[in-house]
């Protein structure tokens, strides 16, 4: 559904399922004041506070359950739970489909979304977004064996060439500032777009490299990625506007990148040790998966 300059080896996006059930209902969180943070700590206590978050629980490498455990994991939960273990907080885990979540964020149904989420000028309009934790970089991928094209430029210059991505995305949206709007195929999911770059339904996928590296590394012998990118962003929680989560979340995450304990989960989920997970869409549950 969603979601940079960053040195990763990733398996796979994310797999967004239209059509998907609602959304598990979240009882509301009871509210707590914050009380100030322990003695040397400059960080907000949250006074043990149940934290509602949406995820997705179908977004390699940010959230999944495999197929062999009803254990979520991923770069989400081992983020949030460390947020939660230095805030005092208790975070309480929602599935919800993508194509529901930053409506239903916004309408206060949960206290955050975690998905891999693109910060746009466009979603904060109905929703806050934390800081960004994560830079990414748009890029496309296209068949191995097509010559046509050796980086982005390549494509920009094209006549006549279709490009996926998937609906919902800022991918979808710069595949058609890229080629038009009749140029540009919307699929279901990234896994779907992928597919049909390999069987030629379309010339190339716009997609984040957190994403496509994976992809081609479970099909090098079919894809690659061009060289190049087609435009930067950031990844970000979103919470209902006016949430009174937004800073202490931001105060979190920054002691974590002053520490080394972002740094140190980014590398686990996007670097060497997730791939020798060897973890694809293939070894985990369909998702949205329920929470159990």
């Amino acid at each position: 559904m969603l979601s940079k300059t960053i040195l990763v080896t990733v398996a796979v996006s994310a797999w967004l399922l239209s059509g998907c059930a609602a959304p598990t209902p979240a009882a509301a969180p009871t509210s707590a004041p914050q009380a100030p943070a322990a003695e040397g700590s400059k960080l907000p206590d949250l006074g043990g506070r149940e934290i509602v978050v949406a995820v997705e629980n179908a977004y390699i490498p940010f959230n999944f359950v495999p197929i062999d455990s009803d254990q979520p994991q991923g770069w989400d939960y081992d983020t949030i739970n460390e947020i939660c273990r230095r805030l005092n907080c208790k975070p309480v885990y929602r599935q919800i489909a993508w194509d529901n979540m930053i409506a239903a964020v916004a309408a206060g149904q949960f206290d955050m979304a975690a998905d891999g989420i693109t910060i746009t000028d466009e979603r904060a309009k109905t929703v806050d977004f934390s800081d960004g934790y994560i830079a990414v970089d748009q890029r496309i991928i296209v068949r191995k064996d097509d010559n046509r094209f050796r980086s982005v430029d390549d494509f920009k210059n094209a006549q006549g060439v279709k490009l996926g991505s998937q609906k919902g995305t800022t991918n979808y949206d710069e595949a058609i500032k890229l080629v038009g709007e009749a140029n540009t195929v919307g699929f279901d999911t990234f896994d779907l777009a992928v597919q049909a770059v390999i069987a030629g339904d379309v010339d190339g996928v716009v997609i984040d490299d957190v994403a496509g590296v994976g992809y081609v590394g479970a099909n090098a012998d079919k894809v690659k990625l061009l060289e190049g990118r087609l435009v930067g962003q950031q990844l970000g929680f979103i919470f209902p506007k006016g949430s009174d989560l937004v800073a202490p979340i931001n105060a979190a995450l920054d002691a974590m990148k002053r520490d080394g304990t972002l740094d140190r989960i980014n590398k686990k989920w996007f670097g060497p040790e997730f791939q020798q997970m060897g973890i694809t869409y293939d070894t985990i549950k369909p998702g949205p998966t329920p929470i159990p």
